[in-house]
């Protein structure tokens, strides 16, 4: 970790530093760009309903998009348990696995009415990264969270709907 990052080593644990912008690896990383090339990314995104438990959607890359060092787009399905719970709970929080490290970046969360989306069946959102932690060990290495692979008889869909779900979330705001 670097100056670049924007990272503070916390004194709690090793392994554990906090940021409050995304590491530049991250920032190009959700960038939107070369989403073939980035297939099998999974991100677990956590929202509270409105009766207190707790769900999770998992998304892949063709659907989050850093807008700025301090924000994440990203597209649900509109009628999903985590758009319902971000309806009422505008706070969630993003975990996954990157570069050999687990990452969990709390969102303070803003819907972005979207006509396009709406027609896609997806509602759109505008998370401000609230706190990250990014968790890394010496003695053992994270090759992945989870993963995913897209079968050869929809990997073309899947990649022109993320495509146009990017251009989406890059025109909104």
């Amino acid at each position: 970790m670097n100056d670049d990052t924007k990272m503070r080593a916390s004194g709690r644990a090793a392994g554990l530093a906090q940021f409050d912008r995304w590491p530049a690896p991250l920032l190009a990383w959700f960038d939107g760009s070369a989403l073939a090339d980035k297939t099998g990314f999974t991100a677990s995104l956590v929202t509270c309903n409105a009766d207190g438990r707790i769900g999770t959607s998992l998304l892949g890359v063709g659907e989050l998009y850093a807008a700025s060092p301090r924000t994440l787009r990203f597209a649900l399905w509109a009628q999903s348990r985590g758009a319902g719970a971000l309806a009422t709970h505008a706070r969630a929080a993003l975990t996954f696995v990157f570069d050999a490290a687990f990452y969990q970046v709390q969102l303070e969360v803003e819907p972005l009415p979207s006509e396009a989306a709406k027609q896609a069946g997806l509602a759109c959102f505008d998370g401000t990264i609230a706190a990250g932690e990014v968790q890394r060990v010496s003695y053992a290495q994270l090759d992945q969270g989870i993963g995913f692979s897209l079968g050869d008889d929809v990997r073309d869909a899947v990649l022109t709907r993320w495509e146009a779900q990017m251009e989406m979330l890059k025109g909104l705001g």
